[in-house]
C-alpha cells in the first residue's frame, strides 16, 4: 500500500512539473527533489466559457493578451501578438466611427470560422473575447483544452468561400474593406483561374491553394488539407496569418529583386525563355523577369545588350515595391457631387488600370474602352510615376501599339520561313523558333508595360536574325531602329 501511494505521489509529481516552464523544472531538479518537499501550484489556464459562449475560450490574460492558446502554442501567440489582429479591439475603439455592428469582427465569435450561431464576444460580451484571437479563425478550443489530441484540433478554412460565409472573408468584406469580393472576381479566385489545372501535377504550384503551400515549404494544417478540394489562391496563400515578418503579414516580400523570394515572382516567372526541349512552348507568365529585365526572352545573335540589362521606370529601383504598386492599387471612390465615401478599392483584382461603373468603382470587365473616362489609372499617378493619368494612358497606348506592329512584322516573316525550321524533334533550336518565342512574348498585351524597352530590343533584333538567316526582307517601311528605347537606361 505505500509503494501505491509513493508510485500516486510520484505520477502526481510529473503531471505537476510538466505544467511548469523547463527553466523552472531544471531549479527543482537540481535542488533536490527527493529530500526536499516542494510545493506545486497549478495555474489556472483558462475560465469555464460560458454556455452561451459556443466553446470559445478567448484570453487566459486580456491584459496580457496571453490567449488560452497560446498556453501551450508559444510561438504562435508571440507571431500572433505583432499582427494588426492583436490590436483589433483597440483599433476599433480608437477609430472615432466604433459601433456595435462592427464589434463581431474585432472580437472572438462566430465569424472567421465554420461556426454559424452567435457565439464569443457577441453572446457574452465577456473582454476575454476581445481582438481577433487564434479561436476567430480556427474556431472553438474548448473540446481541445478538455481532450489534445490531433483529432481535436480546431482547423482553420484555407478556402474564404464563395459567399464568405467562413473564413477571412466573414470580416474582410462589404463596401470598406471588400478584400474578398474584388479577390473573388480576380484570377486568383473565382474568375477565370483555370480550375481545372488546380490539382493538375506541375501547373498546381501556381494555380491551386494547396499546391502553392506546399511547393512553399509551407506545411500548416488547415481544414480541406488533403481533400482534393479545388482550392484557388486565397488570403491564406498569400499572407500569413500567424507572422508579421513581412508587410501585410505576406508569407514573402513584394519588394524583393530574387524572382525565387518575391512573392508575386514565384508564380510570375514561368518559362520566361524557350524551353530546348519543346521549342513551340511559348512564353508562359514572365512578367517577373521581364520586369528586371533578367533571364527572359530568346537572346538573337545580334543583339546588343547581352552583358546589360534593360530596365523601365516600372522594374527600377524607383519603383521599391514592384508587382504590387500598381496590380495592387488601393484607393476611396467617393461622390464628386457630396464627397461622401461611396467605395474603397482594396486592389485585389489586381488590375493595374481597371475599368470603373459609372460611379467609379473598379469592377472585373475588361472590355471598356482604354481612355481615362471607363478606366482608373490612379495606380499610375498615386504611384508617382505619371503625372496624370492622360499621360500614363498615352505612354501606354503608345508602346503597345509599336510592340504590336513588331509582332505583326515577325509573324509575317516566319510565316516565309521553312516548315523544317520549327521541328521539336529534331534536336536543334534554330532561330526561328527562337523569334518565334519572343514573338509570343510580345504578343502578351502586358509586355508592353513591364518593359516596353526590353521587349521592343528583342523583336527588333528578331526581325532582323530572320532576315538575316533565312533572306526574308522586312517591309522597307518597318523602323528597326529601338524607338521606344531612346529612353534605355543600361547597366551591368
Amino acid at each position: 500500500m505505500a509503494d501505491r501511494l509513493e508510485e500516486d505521489e510520484m505520477g502526481q509529481t510529473r503531471r505537476k512539473l510538466a505544467l511548469l516552464p523547463l527553466s523552472v523544472v531544471g531549479l527543482a531538479l537540481t535542488a533536490g527533489c527527493v529530500d526536499e518537499k516542494i510545493v506545486f501550484q497549478d495555474r489556472e489556464l483558462f475560465e469555464e466559457p460560458l454556455a452561451v459562449a459556443g466553446s470559445f475560450l478567448g484570453y487566459t490574460d486580456h491584459t496580457t493578451k496571453l490567449t488560452v492558446c497560446g498556453n501551450c502554442h508559444i510561438e504562435k501567440q508571440g507571431n500572433w501578438e505583432e499582427t494588426a489582429h492583436a490590436n483589433a479591439w483597440a483599433g476599433l475603439q480608437d477609430s472615432g466611427a466604433a459601433q456595435a455592428v462592427c464589434e463581431g469582427c474585432h472580437t472572438v465569435g462566430q465569424l472567421g470560422n465554420t461556426v454559424s450561431d452567435v457565439a464569443g464576444y457577441e453572446a457574452t460580451g465577456e473582454e476575454r473575447y476581445e481582438d481577433v484571437q487564434c479561436e476567430a479563425c480556427h474556431g472553438p478550443g474548448l473540446e481541445h483544452v478538455q481532450n489534445p489530441t490531433d483529432l481535436t484540433v480546431p482547423l482553420a478554412p484555407l478556402n474564404v468561400g464563395v459567399d464568405a460565409t467562413q473564413g477571412c472573408g466573414e470580416c474582410h468584406s462589404d463596401s470598406h474593406h471588400p478584400f474578398v469580393e474584388e479577390w473573388n472576381a480576380s484570377r486568383h479566385g473565382g474568375g477565370a483561374n483555370r480550375p481545372q489545372y488546380r490539382n493538375r501535377e506541375g501547373c498546381d504550384a501556381c494555380h491551386g491553394g494547396e499546391g502553392a503551400l506546399r511547393a512553399w515549404g509551407v506545411n500548416t494544417e488547415y481544414l480541406e488539407k488533403g481533400q482534393g478540394d479545388e482550392i484557388g489562391i486565397t488570403c491564406a496563400v498569400c499572407h500569413d496569418p500567424h507572422d508579421a515578418t513581412n508587410e501585410h503579414q505576406l508569407r514573402w516580400p513584394i519588394d524583393s529583386r530574387n524572382v525565387d523570394e518575391n512573392l508575386c515572382m514565384k508564380c510570375h516567372q514561368r518559362r520566361a525563355i524557350p524551353d530546348l526541349d519543346n521549342p513551340q512552348r511559348g512564353p508562359h507568365s514572365p512578367q517577373g523577369p521581364l520586369l528586371l529585365g533578367e533571364n527572359v526572352g530568346w537572346i538573337p545573335p545580334n543583339f546588343a545588350y547581352n552583358d546589360q540589362l534593360i530596365r523601365g521606370t516600372h522594374g527600377s529601383d524607383a519603383n521599391a515595391e514592384l508587382c504590387a504598386t500598381c496590380h495592387l492599387n488601393s484607393y476611396t471612390v467617393t461622390d464628386p457631387a457630396s464627397g461622401d465615401f461611396v467605395f474603397s478599392a482594396t486592389g485585389h483584382l489586381f488590375k493595374p488600370t481597371p475599368c470603373v461603373d459609372a460611379a467609379g468603382i473598379p469592377t472585373a470587365d475588361d472590355s471598356c474602352g482604354q481612355n481615362v473616362t471607363e478606366r482608373s489609372f490612379d495606380s499610375c499617378t498615386s504611384a508617382g510615376c505619371h503625372g496624370s493619368e492622360d499621360a500614363a494612358l498615352s505612354a501606354k497606348l503608345i508602346a503597345q501599339a509599336r510592340i504590336a506592329n513588331l509582332v505583326a512584322e515577325l509573324d509575317d516573316l516566319l510565316a516565309l520561313v521553312p516548315a523544317t525550321e520549327f521541328d521539336n524533334d529534331d534536336g536543334i533550336f534554330t532561330v526561328a523558333e527562337g523569334a518565334n518565342f519572343n514573338a509570343g512574348l510580345g504578343d502578351i498585351v502586358s509586355s508592353a508595360v513591364h518593359n516596353p524597352f526590353l521587349t521592343e530590343a528583342l523583336l527588333t533584333a528578331s526581325i532582323q536574325a530572320v532576315e538575316d538567316t533565312y533572306g526574308v526582307p522586312a517591309p522597307p517601311a518597318l523602323v528597326l531602329e529601338n524607338i521606344l528605347g531612346s529612353k534605355i537606361t543600361v547597366g551591368n
